[in-house]
């Protein structure tokens, strides 16, 4: 069956590198998106994660309004005030001591990965380059997140590979083990995958990878730009396994809820080699955007609000096994951690993602032909009922589609 969506105009001067939905928004609220046709259409991919807090939160609105009549941007060179409270906030909350700004998470692993490589060549150590990812991964598109992730669509066409990066399975232990040597900088993972299939990596793993790290004088580097800041119903998805925490986190996405923040987290140990001009931004950390930053992560750190995602994500858990109870020839696994959730079908998930919209269901698409759902952290239960009729109506369809075509 053909999905049935509204057209919208030519996109004939954009650069291609976006396989764009016939869809286009014009308004947002909470978990809502109203599309230039007037059609509104229940929100489950917000952003990629990004708007946390749902569309034109309140508060956040608030502050864009007051900071933008105030201040947008001076440079680094300047004290930032704004800076400096949100590298508080986020430093008391987590095991970092510093704090970097940028503009996006791509942008927050190229400080991560430079931030371990001078460390060890702070140590005398200039040999030890070497980063282990891991398949799957998702780091973003810069030249070295490309090379960090090694996902082959993405570095295909780009010229020579960049050294030092290495690939491992997800979750094989004794594979990871035997990788570190005298050469491995650091190591980079997603507690939980988002792009990869929802995968998420069981708490014995991430001690046992701390573990390891430490003994071997590598730095942990953890990617919670999609599974952190409440995601998985805990401020930080490491924070489910006990004395887990890194020497870096790259954090992103929700912490501007749609508005360009990232940040680089670190312990000052880690960073040592991190001196005056070792690294730089000219927007990161501009007044307008910590402001916003800080506003969101006030919200996201909430306790009520870290509730509200273990209570939703464990009725959409509920209610999707239900759904693979009564479609066992569609559903193959349901996944994930809190509200990154993800469904893996027998059906193309990109064909899925179509017919949900058709139900006015917006659905994230993901590896292993999975689809995610990563609604606002402040979904209700209501809400999250609608979904699962939507999905459950899309499912029908897929069904009847399969048996007509047999």
């Amino acid at each position: 069956m053909t999905s049935q969506t509204s057209t919208t105009p030519s996109n004939d001067h954009l650069m291609g590198v976006y396989k764009r939905a016939p869809l286009a928004f014009e308004r947002g609220r909470g978990s809502r998106l109203t599309s230039t046709q007037g059609e509104d259409y229940l929100d489950c991919v917000a952003g990629i994660a990004t708007a946390g807090l749902g569309h034109c939160h309140p508060k956040i609105v608030d502050v864009l309004k007051t900071q933008g009549e105030k201040l947008w941007h001076v440079s680094n060179i300047y004290t930032i005030p704004e800076q400096t409270a949100l590298a508080d906030a986020l430093c008391a909350k987590t095991f970092a001591d510093v704090v970097f700004f940028t503009n996006s998470g791509t942008e927050a692993i190229e400080c991560a990965l430079k931030t371990a490589r001078k460390y060890h060549w702070a140590n005398g150590q200039p040999e030890r380059i070497e980063v282990i990812g891991f398949e799957g991964a998702f780091h973003g598109r810069s030249y070295a997140a490309v090379y960090a992730a090694g996902n082959p669509t993405y570095v295909e066409g780009f010229g020579p590979p960049l050294p030092g990066y290495t690939q491992l399975p997800f979750g094989d232990m004794e594979v990871f083990e035997s990788a570190l040597n005298d050469k491995t900088a650091a190591v980079i993972i997603e507690p939980v995958q988002g792009e990869g299939g929802a995968r998420s990596l069981p708490a014995a793993d991430l001690k046992l990878m701390r573990d390891l790290c430490t003994q071997h004088g590598v730095l942990l580097i953890l990617d919670e730009i999609q599974c952190g800041l409440g995601r998985t119903g805990r401020l930080f998805a490491h924070e489910w396994a006990e004395h887990s925490a890194p020497d870096i986190m790259c954090i992103a996405k929700a912490l501007g809820n749609g508005f360009p923040v990232g940040a680089c987290l670190s312990t000052r140990e880690a960073a040592k080699g991190m001196t005056v001009g070792s690294h730089g931004s000219t927007y990161g950390g501009n007044p307008l955007a910590m402001a916003i930053g800080l506003a969101a992560f006030e919200e996201l750190s909430k306790d009520e609000t870290l509730a509200n995602v273990r209570l939703v994500s464990g009725f959409f858990t509920q209610q999707l096994k239900g759904l693979q109870d009564r479609f066992p020839d569609l559903i193959v696994d349901i996944r994930g951690k809190g509200l990154l959730i993800g469904i893996k079908l027998t059906s193309n998930n990109r064909e899925f993602m179509a017919l949900a919209r058709d139900q006015h269901l917006l659905v994230a698409g993901g590896g292993d032909n999975c689809v995610r759902l990563v609604p606002s952290l402040l979904m209700t239960q209501e809400e999250a009922s609608e979904a699962i009729a939507k999905l459950e109506a899309t499912l029908e369809v897929v069904r009847k589609d399969k048996a007509a075509a047999a």
